[in-house]
């Protein structure tokens, strides 16, 4: 082999060194690169879950029901489920996509303060104004004449006649009266005036037949209010006796609207409060009414309040059996945390929202007040400016309990002072306890409760004291988580 061939050998043999040597370098140094440091060498062979702390494990079936550890499910076939802390309701709820959150329609609105002197809206009837109303009565025996071409239904003015009388008792006393007037005997002319006004004779027609000395047998009987005559009991030729009713007038200067107040705000509305009534006949026009009493028993059909407004009937237009619209002015009661009624979730024994928190969803237990338009009072479990879904909230909290988180429960010291709701039926005692009672209680009507005999837990025993099985009561209960509990228990009729 001569010295070129070598030569060019060796040089082809050291390009391929040469390049095997760049390759290996190269590859040494993205592996090196690669590579964990051996502060992080320990944590990379752990997944985040395995960092984590187990709070504790469910069912997804039966996400309310917890255990401290693994296994098999009591309920279903299958293994618990371990629940991590950094995904508990207790602290950060669930997380959703905003992509997810946005294809569910999901909406936001913040909890705010709203005034709690606003207008009540209602409806109402008219009717007549029952302390505007004159019953006319015959005051002796007679025989009717004449009576005037009227019938019920129709309008009179005050002094119009309506009945003609003859009365033959009162002649003997009148031709006595005539006798005496010029005796100049005052003893014996004021009884003779007593015996006429016994007899049932009015004031100016005997001072008429004093001054005339004519005897007047027939006597004409005239309206003493203007109004619409609802009964006119006589006709010609009928004999009538001493008291009997002979027609009924309703006067309509003033009317009264009945307005059905939803009980929520009952304790709002005020006697001498002001209400604006539109009439549904005279569109476009506002009058001015005051309400002059609360009635205190509320409707059995509509569970309203019974609030009665009067209004001037100027020129008799108003009448009975019109419908209207009426706006209730009530007292400022200040301000009060509010969210919007639709988005709260209700279920038989409390009302959950879902609150928005840094990305996460947490089910809050919220306790209610009243409606107020289109929002509901939450007396605790909320601050005012926080976020709440308050639209697509069901499907959320359906995540939520599928995932084991559990509603988180107002803070006491958030829970405003206002008097819960109670409910009230008539029931008899059957067995008095220290802590509880048995009754024998009718429907619950604000529960659709049916009645029925069952033991209720007493608020306290001094709800119990000194009563007895066998005592006819008038009960108001609560209901809580836990069910019913008696509050109040009063007396009522047929007790000893």
């Amino acid at each position: 082999m001569s010295a070129f061939k070598k030569n060019f050998i060796f040089f082809v043999v050291g390009l391929v060194l040469l390049a095997l040597g760049a390759g290996g370098g190269w590859w040494w140094s993205q592996r090196s690169a690669m590579a964990p440091s051996p502060d992080m060498s320990g944590s990379m062979g752990a997944t985040k879950q395995e960092e984590s702390k187990v709070l504790f494990w469910y069912d997804p079936m039966y996400p309310q029901q917890r255990f401290d550890k693994p296994g098999k499910s009591p309920f279903m076939d299958m293994q618990l489920v371990p629940k991590y802390a950094d995904a508990s309701g207790e602290g950060s709820g669930i997380k959703i996509d905003p992509t997810v959150l946005q294809n569910l329609g999901a909406r936001m609105a913040a909890v705010s303060r709203i005034s709690l002197a606003t207008k009540i809206e209602a409806t109402g009837l008219i009717g007549y104004n029952e302390r505007n109303m004159a019953v006319v009565q015959n005051r002796t025996n007679g025989f009717v004449e004449h009576t005037w071409p009227l019938a019920p239904g129709d309008m009179v003015k005050a002094g119009q006649p309506l009945v003609q009388f003859l009365v033959p008792e009162w002649a003997a006393a009148q031709h006595e009266l005539i006798a005496i007037r010029t005796s100049g005997d005052a003893a014996l002319l004021a009884a003779a005036r007593d015996r006429l006004r016994l007899l049932g004779m009015p004031e100016k027609l005997i001072a008429n037949v004093e001054k005339s000395g004519v005897p007047q047998s027939r006597y004409t009987v005239t309206a003493p209010i203007g109004g619409l005559l609802q009964s006119l009991d006589v006709r010609t030729g009928m004999t009538v006796m001493g008291g009997q009713t002979l027609a009924r007038i309703n006067g309509l200067n003033t009317v009264w609207l009945e307005v059905a107040v939803p009980q929520a705000f009952a304790s709002s509305v005020r006697n001498g409060g002001s209400a604006q009534v539109q009439i549904d006949g005279f569109p476009g026009e506002m009058i001015e009414g005051r309400i002059t009493a609360i009635l205190p028993m509320l409707s059995e059909a509509s569970r309203s309040l019974r609030v009665r407004v009067e209004l001037p009937n100027k020129g008799g237009r108003l009448r009975p059996g019109l419908s209207a619209l009426v706006t209730l002015g009530v007292a400022d009661e200040g301000t009060a945390l509010a969210v919007p009624t639709e988005a709260i979730i209700r279920s038989g024994k409390r009302a959950l929202v879902m609150v928005g928190e840094n990305g996460r969803f947490v089910p809050v237990t919220v306790n209610l007040g009243r409606e107020v338009g289109e929002k509901t009072v939450i007396l605790s479990g909320l601050s005012e400016g926080q976020q709440i879904v308050s639209s697509g909230q069901f499907l959320i909290d359906s995540e939520a309990s599928l995932s084991g988180i559990m509603a988180r429960k107002p803070d006491a010291a958030m829970v405003m002072t206002e008097t819960p709701s109670l409910h009230e039926a008539d029931a008899t005692i059957k067995e008095v306890g220290k802590d509880e009672v048995t009754l024998s209680h009718g429907p619950f009507k604000t529960l659709s409760m049916p009645g029925m005999t069952m033991a209720f837990p007493v608020a306290k025993p001094e709800v119990v004291k000194g009563f007895k099985a066998g005592d006819k009561v008038h009960v108001q209960v609560r209901q809580t988580d836990d069910g019913l509990i008696v509050e109040k228990i009063e007396k009522r009729g047929g007790n000893p």
